[in-house]
């Protein structure tokens, strides 16, 4: 099953690739990789979660936001690619959690970015991955996810 079929067997959409909100680019193919600058879990123009996660933002709130955030980042390499069924598949995920002091169960909140991959994807789903604990981030936002994948042919 291509990944597009089980996009759409999944009953999910990867959203259009919305403009930066600074200086960078959202996505950058060098050879046959594809770099995604850190994405956050915008639904529809708002954040899904906001606050430090442990304070603010419950952990079942933040593994559905590093969900989105994935879903997001996916979506800009999917364009970058020229379309998700030119993704051989995912090499790495970063994933950024804004904390509450205390607070070091970053893992377990990257899964949920980590499991819609492989949802995707299946075995090229699985990555190599980063999950730090981070004192702020852009917009308040729970998490940001970075990605980058590895292209066909």
């Amino acid at each position: 099953m291509t990944p597009s079929q089980k996009l759409t067997e999944l009953g999910l959409t990867l959203p259009g690739v919305t403009a930066p909100i600074g200086s960078y680019v959202p996505g950058i193919r060098t050879g046959n990789l594809v770099f995604v600058s850190g994405q956050l879990p915008f639904v529809d123009g708002k954040l899904l979660a906001e606050g430090k996660v442990g304070a603010d933002v419950t952990p079942e709130q933040a593994i559905k936001a590093a969900r989105q955030s994935g879903i997001n980042a996916l979506s800009i390499a999917a364009h970058t690619a020229g379309g998700i069924d030119n993704i051989a598949r995912v090499i790495r995920l970063a994933v950024f959690v804004q904390s509450a002091p205390g607070f070091s169960d970053q893992p377990r909140i990257a899964n949920g970015a980590s499991d819609v991959m492989v949802e995707i994807f299946g075995e090229a789903g699985k990555h190599v991955r980063a999950a730090v604990g981070a004192n702020e981030l852009p917009r308040n936002a729970a998490v940001e996810v970075e990605m980058m994948v590895e292209l066909k042919g």
